[in-house]
């Protein structure tokens, strides 16, 4: 008769250990059920963040115009040089067509000479260098190989120049993407943030955006403020004429402006050029430091690195291009850390 052996069973240890995981388990499952969710930011908090990316943007901005102007800048330089480069190589091709002649004329009286004939199938240079050569060619020859030297040397220089400020774009252009890119990055994250608000909540921040720029615009009005001289007069006024174009990163107007496309757009129309960018416009004419000593038309810097400009509109106010999502408009010269004017 075979015998069965009993099943063994699990010892009291190991039931108290499954059956305490087990409760654990249960309890993390309810905990994680009944959690409330992460609370939403309020109105104020994303107003904060949608400020700040903002200017983080218009930092990037102001890179990007930078280097979309060094672009241009080279863009034109490199131009002028292949310019030159092919007016010289036509120039270098009459010199060479002038000593042909001389070589033709010299084989009709009998020969052309050992010198003038090594030159016509090589680089003179190691001639022209040995005066023992020289004393072999005709004055004519000889300031005609000169010509052609001198001539070749330079062309050899604008090339070389030429190459170099093609590297120099092409670093510049990757420059320009990464800006791009950057800013572009911020803004999708502002309105983001933006897009999490309510309608109401939308309402009431835009709301109180107007009632800002209403209030700055009444006092910017009153006329108790030092007068314009001519030029920034009539800079500010062209800057008045644009009060509700909307901000786009990179514009210069007419339609549409960034703070230093502003500021350029206007000056331009009172017939002075200054730079594209805030932080070269930092550079130009005299620093006022004191704002009780600003004149309508100055150009007013704020934050430490410079990159948003404007123009002092009068009794603390500023008028300027704000950022995306804003428009042309007035704005209390305290709202932003102020570093500095400029009279141009």
């Amino acid at each position: 008769m075979a015998f069965h052996r009993r099943p063994k069973q699990p010892s009291r240890a190991r039931v108290t250990v499954l059956t305490t995981a087990a409760a654990a388990a249960v309890a993390i499952s309810a905990q994680a059920a009944n959690a409330a969710p992460s609370a939403k930011p309020s109105k104020d908090e994303v107003k904060s963040k949608v400020d700040k990316l903002y200017e983080e943007a218009e930092q990037a901005t102001e890179k990007y115009n930078g280097a979309k102007e060094k672009q241009e800048k080279l863009q034109k330089e490199i131009s002028t040089i292949q310019d030159n480069v092919a007016r010289g190589q036509q120039d270098l091709n009459k010199l060479r067509d002038s000593l042909g002649s001389l070589a033709a004329g010299q084989y009709r009286s009998g020969g052309i000479d050992p010198s003038l004939q090594l030159f016509l199938s090589s680089n003179p240079d190691d001639y022209l260098d040995k005066a023992s050569t020289l004393d072999q060619l005709s004055g004519q020859q000889v300031d005609a190989l000169k010509k052609i030297q001198d001539k070749q040397r330079e062309l050899a220089q604008e090339r070389a120049e030429a190459t170099e400020k093609l590297k120099d774009l092409a670093s510049t252009r990757t420059e320009l993407g990464k800006k791009k890119d950057e800013v572009k990055a911020k803004l999708a994250e502002a309105q983001k943030l933006l897009n999490s608000l309510t309608a109401k909540e939308k309402a009431e921040l835009a709301a109180a955006d107007q009632a800002r720029a209403t209030r700055a615009s009444e006092r910017a009005t009153m006329g108790n403020s030092a007068p314009a001289s001519g030029r920034a007069g009539a800079a500010f006024s062209a800057a008045q004429s644009r009060i509700g174009s909307p901000y786009v990163y990179g514009a210069t107007g007419p339609s549409s402006f960034d703070c230093s496309g502003l500021t350029s757009w206007a000056y331009a129309q009172a017939g002075v050029s200054i730079p594209r960018t805030s932080q070269a416009q930092a550079n130009i004419g005299t620093r006022i430091y004191s704002q009780s000593q600003l004149q309508v038309g100055d150009l007013v810097f704020f934050y430490g690195d410079l990159h948003h400009v404007g123009l002092y509109a009068g009794n603390g106010q500023v008028l300027h291009a704000p950022h995306t999502g804003a428009s042309v408009r007035y704005e209390a010269i305290g709202n932003m850390p102020f570093q500095f004017g400029v009279r141009v």
